[in-house]
């Protein structure tokens, strides 16, 4: 099976692509290629065509979860398709679902490493461009969350905010601001919220933000997925909660269930109760109306580079 590295030039700043196409090119005793992507989306129309004229492949995602993202839509509908990624992204969180040892940036093993099935979300949502369907692999997130993610997109355009120091800083800054959404929240044909609240997250994986624990509940093997609703608290009590929630442990900080329902779940719809909310998918965010969430099991398959697998794994 061919190899196709799809590579985002402008992950991460830009910084490491020169060095991973050279050592991509060191394996070319393999049936490999290299497509540089051009623009937002492109990505997802490339993979798409390719599938179309010459069928499956390998598609490794070189860039963050916004260019796995895309690369998952482009391949979604072909059985014969694999994923994987060298995450050289400033977020990568869908990686951080399997074993932290796996080396995703060897280049052999994304060529040789054996596959396990993941499940994604396959959503639709109302646009002013019309409806938009579309696969996510890690997290959507809502509210407090989107807007610090919205934040730090926007930071890290400045060359002289690093990464890491741009989410942290957007972190404070929105805590500021203190801007949620306000929303109607259906889980499996159940009203679980309607009103103000402070963020939701509906998650495949666990994490967000470069590693923030958000949904420890959350599976991309398990056929559900993950929905956090946590209620418009104080500034203070807000703060107190943080360290729980960037580490995984917020299920079980004392009386918490007054302030967070976490649910796992096979559908969601989610309203906006004032016309429209930002939606981060996967990192990229886009303004939407009414939006239905559902779990696909087994949507993809996964590469794990330099692992012989016998059986699936569950992450």
């Amino acid at each position: 099976m061919k190899t196709v590295f799809v590579i985002n030039p402008i992950a991460g700043g830009g910084k490491k692509t020169k060095e991973l196409i050279e050592k991509i090119r060191e394996v070319s005793e393999h049936d490999v290629e290299i497509y540089i992507t051009k623009a937002p989306h492109d990505a997802a129309a490339f993979v798409k065509s390719f599938c179309a004229e010459f069928g499956g492949a390998r598609f490794i995602a070189c860039g963050g979860d916004g260019t796995l993202n895309e690369v998952l839509n482009g391949a979604a509908e072909n059985p014969d398709a694999e994923i994987g990624v060298i995450p050289i992204g400033s977020g990568n969180d869908f990686c951080r679902a399997f074993c932290p040892e796996t080396s995703y940036e060897d280049i052999r093993g994304q060529v040789s490493g054996a596959s396990v099935s993941c499940d994604a979300i396959r959503y639709k949502t109302e646009t002013d461009k019309g409806v938009l369907t579309g696969y996510c692999a890690n997290m959507f997130n809502i509210g407090f969350d989107c807007n610090v993610a919205d934040l730090k997109n926007k930071m890290e355009k400045l060359s002289f905010i690093p990464g890491p120091f741009s989410y942290i800083l957007s972190i404070f800054v929105m805590l500021i601001r203190k801007k949620g959404a306000n929303l109607k929240i259906e889980i499996d044909g159940e009203e679980k919220h309607s009103g103000k609240l402070l963020l939701s997250s509906i998650a495949n994986g666990c994490y967000c933000g470069g590693g923030i624990k958000s949904n420890p509940r959350a599976s991309v093997c398990s056929g559900r997925m993950n929905i956090n609703i946590i209620k418009n608290v104080s500034r203070l009590r807000f703060l107190s909660l943080l360290p729980h929630y960037a580490k995984g442990r917020i299920l079980s900080v004392k009386n918490i269930d007054d302030i967070l329902c976490n649910v796992n779940c096979s559908k969601a719809t989610i309203t906006p109760l004032d016309g429209k909310m930002k939606l981060c998918i996967d990192g990229e965010i886009i303004e939407a109306g009414k939006t239905e969430f559902e779990i696909e099991k087994g949507a993809f398959r996964f590469i794990l580079p330099g692992k012989k697998v016998k059986k699936e794994i569950t992450a």
